[in-house]
């Protein structure tokens, strides 16, 4: 892993925790901060909490990991008993429902002025503002790529990876392997709505096809459509017509992938770091293939940092700073660096070094155009895609039928988040 921090390329900026170094010496303070577990996030934030402490000596943070299960209920569960996290890590998707339950404080503007981070940062960050304020601000954002095994394009004569979707159908067939059985023992391509499919059919297929899958900011479903249609039969088609994936083999799409039993594999930026540390496995990566006119789409998500709201006096001020330095450019290159998450901030992420990069470019690339789902409950909302194509495999379902159904479920959750 590239371990530099191109300090020449992100320019002169120095974060407001480097600034106040040479302060003078105050009490020791103490802040807790809390993330779900994923190995190379937490490497990454260890990284960032002793840079942190060195350059601010009175300061000292505690790191608390859960698995995600059970993150998002112990999180609920300790700020309003006064414990937990001063700052605390969350999925973007949840911003309504912890400003609703009052587990987040706004970020000061004095500290982060809101005309500033709609200039510095990606657009899809802006929807962490309410009423001119931030309530959170990610240090990285996330989109899709399609991942490829370099030995089996090789065994298989297979010059590089898809362009187009027709491509990528037909380098699937050529990769994809059966016992005498006619059981699959290689996939030319993983699926699996449980993983990242459900975000690259809604986002990036139905477009791909000629459609929106919501309009109205998301509140309402668009996808029961002629071209929703389409995408569902391209992805339900890919095993049912060209059998060239098995959403069931070896349990989930990565685990596939990481074992060099499938061709390709779609799947987001953080997988980087997993992947770099899979013995023996030699892989590439390139952006999602195009549509049938040449259309281009991708999915980007984050996770964000907020300041709770039992964070007062001394540790509310901590809390500021290190909200300051964890979104900074410089923690912003580590955690690249580190776990693969790309940038939250443009003159970062769009740097030549880095949208040029081999393996992060083509995610980083794919953030130009990308669109980022408002979820109201993002499990509930992927478990009715999942229910939609079990339908058709299981029960056998016309694939029309199936979407309207899963479109009315849907809408039908939408209705009563926003109480329409």
């Amino acid at each position: 892993m590239i371990r530099n921090l191109r300090h020449a390329a992100l320019g002169a900026t120095l974060s407001t925790a480097a600034m106040i170094a040479a302060a003078p010496a105050q009490a020791q303070v103490t802040i807790e901060y809390w993330q779900y577990f994923f190995e190379a996030r937490v490497t990454a934030m260890e990284q960032l909490i002793e840079n942190f402490e060195a350059a601010n000596p009175d300061i000292t943070v505690n790191m608390t990991t859960f698995p995600y299960a059970d993150y998002r209920t112990r999180t609920a569960v300790a700020i309003p008993a006064g414990e937990g996290p001063d700052v605390v890590q969350l999925f973007y998707g949840w911003l309504n429902d912890y400003i609703e339950a009052e587990l987040i404080q706004p970020l000061p503007v004095e500290a982060f002025p809101p005309d500033e981070i709609n200039a510095e940062f990606f657009p899809m960050v802006q929807a962490m503002e309410r009423d001119g304020q931030y309530y959170a601000l990610p240090t990285a954002v996330r989109s899709l790529a399609l991942f490829y095994n370099n030995r089996l394009f090789e065994a298989a004569d297979i010059d590089g990876p898809p362009e187009t979707l027709d491509e990528m159908v037909e380098i699937a067939a050529a990769l994809t392997e059966r016992d005498g059985a006619g059981n699959i023992t290689q996939v030319g391509l993983t699926s699996g709505m449980t993983a990242q499919d459900h975000h690259w059919w809604r986002e990036v297929l139905v477009r791909q096809f000629g459609g929106e899958p919501y309009t109205d900011g998301y509140r309402n479903v668009a996808y029961d459509s002629e071209a929703g249609l389409a995408a569902l039969n391209f992805y339900h088609g890919l095993s049912a017509e060209h059998g060239v994936t098995d959403a069931g083999f070896m349990d989930e799409p990565q685990a596939a992938f990481r074992a060099g039993r499938a061709g390709m594999h779609i799947d987001g930026s953080f997988r980087i770091g997993a992947l770099e540390g899979t013995r023996g496995l030699d892989w590439g990566v390139t952006e999602l293939p195009a549509g049938p006119d040449g259309t281009r789409s991708n999915y980007s998500s984050y996770w964000v940092n907020a300041i709770t709201s039992r964070a007062e006096g001394e540790e509310y001020d901590a809390a500021v700073l290190f909200m300051d330095y964890i979104t900074s450019p410089e923690a912003m290159q580590i955690w690249l660096d580190t776990v693969g998450e790309l940038p939250a901030r443009e003159s970062v992420g769009m740097i030549d070094e880095n949208a040029e990069h081999p393996v992060y470019g083509p995610f980083i690339r794919g953030l130009e155009y990308a669109n980022t789902t408002i979820f109201a409950d993002e499990s509930a909302q992927r478990q009715i895609l999942v229910e939609m194509l079990e339908r058709i495999n299981l029960q056998g379902q016309d694939p029309a039928e199936s979407l309207a159904q899963a479109a009315a479920a849907e809408q039908d959750l939408l209705d009563a988040y926003y109480g329409e």
